[in-house]
């Protein structure tokens, strides 16, 4: 049995995750804006085994929202032996080159929101020595493209700031796991054309399964983008500025 928590637990990818890790008498602590959505997946992990779910709706960019959501998650559940970080938004690239305010909230939402979360969650891990920390940033931040720039912007700093937190846990027995998708079929990228390079939830969901089991660090999924972003990564720079990736 363990204490699960995610942040951002209607997700597609959090959904898929919470799915595959019920079943064996897990406790879970979900978290979200929409009471109603965390309800709906706190009855679904029930029916799949789960023996406790709590739900705590909270908006995750405001800070004094976050620190409420981890008092209410320790009161519920006194220890966590995972936590997922899955929330966020794929801001519109156009309208955050127009906009300043745009993109500073999208940062906001899918980097600060997350580092504040962390800043308070590793010190919980720190005291116990152990557990699992699990966040999900994306292939988007391996190089800045004018296509997602913003975005991969807060990814880039997300995973820069898991390197670290990696680094100063690593006498510990906690785990810290920097989970980038590539293309990923949800409801946020629904007016996106899918192809060959698209993944289910659910496979991504399995991968993060699997990176909690084996404790790996890093984890491209599927795992043919840890091979893509590499050729990206080294594409020289006079090449590159002629694509229009």
């Amino acid at each position: 049995m363990q204490n699960i928590a995610i942040f951002g637990a209607y997700s597609a990818i959090a959904e898929a995750t919470a799915r595959q890790l019920a079943g064996s008498g897990e406790r879970f602590f979900l978290v979200g804006r929409d009471r109603g959505k965390l309800d709906q997946v706190a009855a679904d992990l029930q029916v799949r085994g789960a023996q406790e779910v709590h739900v705590f709706a909270c908006d995750l960019a405001v800070p004094a929202e976050v620190l409420a959501s981890i008092d209410a998650l320790y009161g519920a559940l006194g220890t966590v032996d995972v936590v997922l970080l899955a929330h966020g938004t794929l801001p519109d690239q156009k309208v955050c080159e127009a906009d300043a305010g745009q993109t500073v909230a999208a940062l906001e939402i899918n980097a600060l929101s997350h580092i504040s979360l962390l800043t308070l969650l590793a010190a919980r891990f720190e005291q116990q020595g152990n557990g699992t920390i699990v966040v999900i940033t994306s292939v988007a931040g391996d190089r800045g493209r004018k296509s997602n720039y913003v975005y991969g912007t807060a990814k880039r700093a997300l995973s820069t700031f898991l390197d670290g937190l990696r680094h100063r846990l690593a006498a510990t027995q906690v785990r810290v796991i920097d989970i980038r998708p590539g293309f990923v079929d949800t409801p946020m990228t629904a007016d996106f054309k899918k192809g060959a390079l698209w993944a289910a939830p659910d496979k991504v969901g399995a991968d993060i399964v699997r990176a909690i089991e084996k404790g790996r660090p890093i984890v491209y999924t599927p795992w043919f983008w840890r091979y893509i972003m590499l050729i990206i990564r080294n594409v020289p720079a006079f090449v590159f500025h002629k694509t229009n990736l």
